[in-house]
């Protein structure tokens, strides 16, 4: 899907869901990392995250959509278009868009943990993913030494 499919799917979204026009430019933005979408308030463009189209398919990139148009129309009219707000709340139960989107498991980190440290006293495991100075710490539970154990 290009840049120009993804404009006619949001202005047919937009009538279809919301019954009216979505007269401004929707494109796709390489650099979302973490979220589906965002709507832009000066521009009043909606940009779409493309690896989220390409993890979750058609249907979900739908669900962001209506999402960004309820910011969109409330905006565009006024109301609260905030997530918090009431109008916002009302108007995605009314078109069933989530309130929030699936996470992107190509940016989601894999905890990798490099080291293991352990309580000399009550045997308390910490598992870290940066190095720490043994003589700076002590143990959260009862303040006994901690020393590192093997690398895993």
């Amino acid at each position: 899907m290009d840049d120009r499919q993804l404009q006619e799917l949001v202005e047919e979204v937009s009538q279809l869901s919301f019954g009216k026009p979505f007269r401004h430019k929707a494109a796709f933005n390489n650099r979302l990392r973490t979220t589906g979408g965002r709507y832009l308030l000066k521009s009043h463009n909606i940009e779409l995250n493309v690896k989220y189209y390409q993890e979750h398919g058609i249907s979900d990139l739908i669900d962001v959509i209506k999402h960004e148009l309820c910011h969109y129309h409330l905006h565009i009219e006024g109301k609260g278009y905030k997530h918090r707000d009431r109008d916002f709340k009302q108007l995605l139960t009314l078109v069933n868009a989530p309130r929030f989107c699936k996470p992107i498991q190509a940016t989601t980190k894999n905890k990798k943990y490099e080291y293991k440290y352990e309580c000399i006293k009550c045997k308390k495991q910490y598992m870290r993913k940066k190095r720490m100075d043994t003589n700076k710490y002590v143990c959260g539970q009862c303040k006994g030494r901690i020393r590192l154990l093997d690398l895993k």
